[in-house]
Formats: structure tokens, sequence, C-alpha cells
């Protein structure tokens, strides 16, 4: 049998072949070889069991020639260092978005200090902003909202897996907060423009609704914008991530229906505008 080494250079060499990430070729041995980064380093040498070879085989064939996301293959995916299930009812959580997650906890504390308040994340696909942010922070009072009842079904796994309290609601966008208030709104909803190329294993997978956002991808914006002040508190703070060119027109938006709120865009670690917030204090 061949060793870990490889099998795995033979098909991080294929996936580069192909265009495709040769990490996920290592996330893929890591989980059908059931090794740790450390244990696959120091088993490097030794010859794979036929068993996991096979398995890890058949899923890199699925990756490379259908190409199927690698966390969809393995089912699950870290988030904020939670473990979330994930499949093709959800769009898989980027590493951008936990940095809102980040600035969202540090805004808290500036506006709020620290005192308890109520957040809801709308368009909450897999769970994984209001999920990370209850457990991050246990004095959220924490609802989120999707239209899709299958992503909720993952999401409503994915508290329950976690232990995080989330109370979900069905409905677009604000609709099912009616008669509610909130302190704080934090969403990363839908914008790739319509008209926009994206990777065929992203167009191929994972789901439309939670990708499109209309011709300009700020649909949802301007329509969590202009309803926002109907289930925000007088102190309140929105929290969107953005496409990083579409910073400038959702302020715009913003100064719209919030003129006296502080608006202001950060850059995310690869120094792009991806998340903008808006703060009345």
């Amino acid at each position: 049998m061949p060793s870990y080494q490889d099998v795995l250079r033979t098909n991080e060499k294929l996936a580069r072949t192909h265009h495709l990430e040769a990490s996920a070729i290592k996330l893929l041995m890591l989980h059908f070889a059931q090794l740790e980064p450390t244990e696959l380093y120091l088993s490097m040498d030794k010859a794979m069991p036929e068993e996991k070879h096979l398995a890890f085989e058949k899923a890199v064939n699925s990756y490379i020639f259908e190409q199927i996301p690698v966390q969809y293959l393995i089912g699950y995916v870290y988030f904020y260092g939670y473990k979330f299930i994930v499949d093709d009812r959800v769009l898989i959580p980027r590493f951008e978005t936990e940095e809102l997650v980040a600035n969202v906890l540090v805004y808290y504390d500036e506006v709020f200090n620290s005192t308890p308040v109520k957040l809801v994340d709308v368009g909450t696909g897999s769970g994984c902003l209001a999920i990370a942010l209850k457990m991050e922070e246990p004095a959220f009072d924490t609802y989120a909202t999707d239209i899709s009842a299958s992503a909720l079904d993952v999401a409503k796994a994915n508290a329950q897996t976690i232990g995080a309290a989330v109370q979900f609601l069905q409905g677009d966008m604000v609709e099912p907060l009616k008669g509610m208030k909130f302190d704080i709104l934090v969403s990363n909803p839908p914008y790739i423009p319509t008209d926009e190329i994206v990777d065929q294993i992203i167009i191929k997978n994972e789901p439309s609704v939670a990708l499109f956002g209309c011709d300009d991808g700020l649909k949802f914006y301007q329509i969590i914008l202009a309803n926002a002040k109907s289930v925000l508190n007088d102190r309140s703070m929105i929290a969107f991530e953005h496409g990083y060119d579409k910073a400038e027109s959702i302020r715009r938006i913003a100064r719209t229906y919030f003129p006296e709120a502080e608006i202001f865009t950060l850059q995310d670690m690869q120094q792009k505008d991806r998340m903008t917030f808006i703060l009345n204090k």
C-alpha cells in the first residue's frame, strides 16, 4: 500500500492540474484517515490502510471531477472555532465572515457597554453568525431568520449540536420580526450580482437563493435598511458583510434611512472593503 505522503502528494498534484485547491485534498485526507494534523504529519511514511485509501480516493474524485465542495463531502466546516454541519441546503461559511463576528463583538462593547441586548441575524443560512455570536457572548438574546425552511433545519441542527440558544423564524428578511424590537441586526445577505461570473463549483452546489442579490447585488441591503427602523430600538447597531466593491453604495443607502448614524466600512484581512457598520448611539 502507498504511504500517506505518496497518496497526498499524488492527489494534491491532480487538484492543481485541474485548477482546484490542493489544500482541500489535505482536508479530505485528515477526514477520511481520521487523523489530527499532528498525527498525519507523524504518519506520513506509514502505509495508508486500504479501506481509508479507497474512501479518500472516492471523495477526491467527487471533488475534482464532479466539482463537489470538500465541505459538503465531509459534511462540516469549522467557523469561529465551532463545528458546523453544512450541505447543499446552505451556503458554506467563509473565513471573511468570521471577521464580521469579531467586529460585532468589539462594537457591541463600545455601543452597549457589555449590557444584555437582543440580536437578530437576518438570512442566517447555516446559522453561523447567530450561533457564533451567541456562543461568544451569552448575554445576547439571539434570533435568526431565513426564507428557506430547509436552511433553517440545518441551522437548528447546528444550534442544538453546538449548544447555542437561538430562536429561529422563517420568513423573508425582516418580515417575521414584525412587532419585535432589537438592539443589533447582523446580516450577510445574498450579494453576488446576477451577471457576475462565479466559479462552477459554487454555482453547481451552493443554493442560488443564498448567493445572488439581483442585478447590482444590493437588493437585500435595500430591503433590510428600508425596514430596519421598524424592528430596531433607538440605540442600535447594524452590521453587514458585502461585496468588496459595494461599500460606497451601501453607505449611501444607509445614510438615506439613518442620516444621523455613524456609518463606516471595515476592511478584511485581504485589505478589501468587506463590512459596513451603522451605529445609532
